[in-house]
């Protein structure tokens, strides 16, 4: 008999007040992937969809000004 149960909802830290600014290298990490570089999906992220737009602008503008890789 399997147990199901209802896994604990992210809540979106940009709403919550926190901020995400391409200038911070150290916060933009963590919205992107370890291995590849790539930008992590809301579904981990836990992010809304607005700020999931901001977010990869905000990584897109990182890569640019050559503050994170583009690959690693």
């Amino acid at each position: 008999m399997a147990e199901f149960y209802r896994k604990k909802k992210k809540v979106c830290q940009m709403c919550a007040g926190k901020s995400v600014d391409y200038k911070d290298a150290d916060i933009i990490k963590k919205y992107v992937s370890a291995d590849k570089g790539k930008i992590l999906p809301r579904r981990i992220t836990g992010a809304c969809s607005k700020h999931q737009r901001h977010i990869a602008n905000e990584v897109k503008k990182a890569r640019f000004m050559a503050l994170i890789p583009f690959v690693k």
